[in-house]
């Protein structure tokens, strides 16, 4: 049997974990998350730091360069492969890799070394270079770098079975040809009654991906019934996505059957660059 289980992060970063029979096969780890977030307490962490996570950048004379930065933090030599595969963001799951994209850097795409090893407490740098043919069409073309360990860790999971993990940690690289822009509005929100979780539907109609915040106010007749903020979650260029407000999180009590006003605003960017836009939706909460 195989189960895949994926996490959001704050930096819109995920894990995700195959299990077959009782060896964990491939952990992917995008972030400076740990394994042990998941799995049990004495699991092993991950060995590497991956920075910068998320590479941005527009094309110059149609080329493009980066580079991803890959830090050991154990006391032994960390040897690992590098390749990349194309990826979205789906509305609902978030992160996953394709088989194949219209947006896919891959075939502009030059990176060394395929193959690397860093020392215990030193830093190897992945150098990325993107030439695209002058008739490409403008747009953005986007990869995510695996940088995969080659060595197995031997664990244990929740319930006590022994497994293997090998893990994968991932930078997501842009590229955009053309002056691009995201540009994102509120479709609509719900309410899921098993995950005491409100979903904001955000529709991105622009040609650049975007990692937009929300703050957020929940109110009944005037009165604030909860507030809080969503962490930075990846809306690819022409998509859209749920993001998620969880009133779990919140240890107070439960929110009643009604109809409820939802306000507050998306926030993406950088200053002095950044741009916001509000929103102001009604809400019904239906009884269970």
């Amino acid at each position: 049997m195989i189960r895949n289980l994926i996490l959001a992060k704050p930096s819109v970063l995920y894990k995700i974990f195959h299990i077959k029979k009782s060896m964990l096969r491939t952990a992917v780890l995008m972030g400076f998350c740990t394994l042990s977030a998941v799995l049990s307490p004495i699991a092993v962490q991950a060995q590497v730091r991956i920075s910068p996570m998320v590479i941005e950048t527009e094309a110059n004379r149609n080329q493009a360069e980066g580079v991803i930065n890959v830090t050991n933090i154990t006391n032994e030599p960390f040897r690992a492969r590098v390749y990349v595969q194309p990826f979205t963001y789906n509305r609902d799951k978030g992160f996953e890799t394709l088989s194949s994209s219209p947006t896919d850097l891959s075939p502009y795409l030059q990176f060394s070394p395929g193959e690397l090893v860093v020392p215990s407490g030193t830093t190897r740098r992945i150098r990325l270079i993107a030439q695209l043919p002058p008739n490409l069409p403008d747009g953005e073309y986007r990869v995510v770098v695996f940088t995969e360990n080659l060595k197995e860790i031997s664990t244990t999971d929740q319930k006590g079975n022994a497994v293997n993990i090998r893990a994968k940690i991932g930078s997501t690289f842009y590229v955009r040809k053309g002056k691009l822009s995201p540009q994102l509005t509120v479709d609509s929100t719900s309410f899921d009654s098993d995950k005491n979780q409100i979903q904001l539907l955000v529709r991105n109609t622009g040609q650049a991906s975007v990692l937009p915040t929300a703050n957020w106010t929940l109110k009944q007749q005037g009165k604030v019934i909860r507030s809080g903020e969503v962490q930075p979650t990846g809306i690819t260029a022409q998509s859209d996505r749920n993001l998620l407000l969880n009133l779990a999180d919140q240890e107070k009590t439960p929110i009643s059957p009604g109809n409820y006003e939802l306000s507050g605003e998306l926030i993406w960017g950088q200053s002095p660059n950044q741009s916001s836009v509000p929103f102001n939706m009604n809400l019904v909460i239906p009884s269970k």
